[in-house]
């Protein structure tokens, strides 16, 4: 039996944008985008009345601002994962998207498959960050004391680190780092027990936080 179609929300300001989006999303035989908004308040009316199953939303916005918009889509509809695609390409921006409900970032140079894959990924449950190559500029409060996480893990812990942050899958890791999945489950609990983290947001947060996470990320 065939899965329902992925629902998508569009909310971006640029009428073409939007339009060349909504021509590639309706393309996957998995996704269709049920509504679209170029403003804050019409995306939550709009989401509210499509009940859309992701949503992908930029930052600035007319009105409500970007954070705003995903703070009032969580507390309206919880079971809609939220995408930020943005020009934004800093932790700044960052940080406060995840913390208000995001469970991706990406940066609008993205490759067409990495939206379309990242969709996907936060569909199933995933968190997905796509940075500009090159290091992430940390906040100068956060740069004294960022280089005592990695300092604390082993190379190929950083490597798995980076990995999960990105978004691979268990089976992706294994083949990129050339090791067992059972093995990165293991890099995994151990990380976890280390870092004191749960959940693969958090690895996120702690990823970008201490520079770990540099690159490009990928979706799972």
């Amino acid at each position: 039996m065939t899965a329902p179609a992925i629902r998508v929300l569009l909310v971006d300001d640029h009428a073409v944008l939007r339009a060349g989006l909504k021509v590639l999303i309706n393309a996957q035989p998995d996704m269709e985008v049920v509504a679209e908004a170029g403003e804050g308040e019409a995306a939550v009316a709009r989401a509210r009345q499509a009940r859309p199953d992701v949503a992908v939303v930029d930052l600035t916005l007319p009105g409500m601002h970007g954070l705003q918009v995903i703070e009032a889509l969580r507390g309206a509809l919880p079971r809609t994962r939220i995408l930020v695609l943005t020009m934004h390409d800093d932790p700044e921006y960052i940080r406060p998207a995840l913390a208000a409900g995001a469970s991706a970032y990406l940066v609008k140079h993205v490759a067409d498959t990495e939206l379309l894959s990242s969709i996907r990924a936060v569909h199933d449950g995933g968190t997905v960050v796509y940075l500009k190559a090159g290091r992430p500029a940390l906040l100068p409060e956060e740069r004294a004391g960022a280089g005592r996480g990695p300092a604390r893990l082993s190379a190929r812990e950083r490597d798995v680190l980076r990995l999960i942050a990105s978004g691979h899958t268990q089976q992706e890791i294994a083949r990129r780092l050339h090791i067992r999945p059972k093995t990165v489950e293991t890099y995994r609990s151990r990380l976890s027990k280390k870092l004191g983290f749960s959940t693969r947001a958090e690895l996120v947060r702690y990823a970008l936080d201490t520079g770990v996470l540099g690159g490009r990320g990928a979706s799972a």
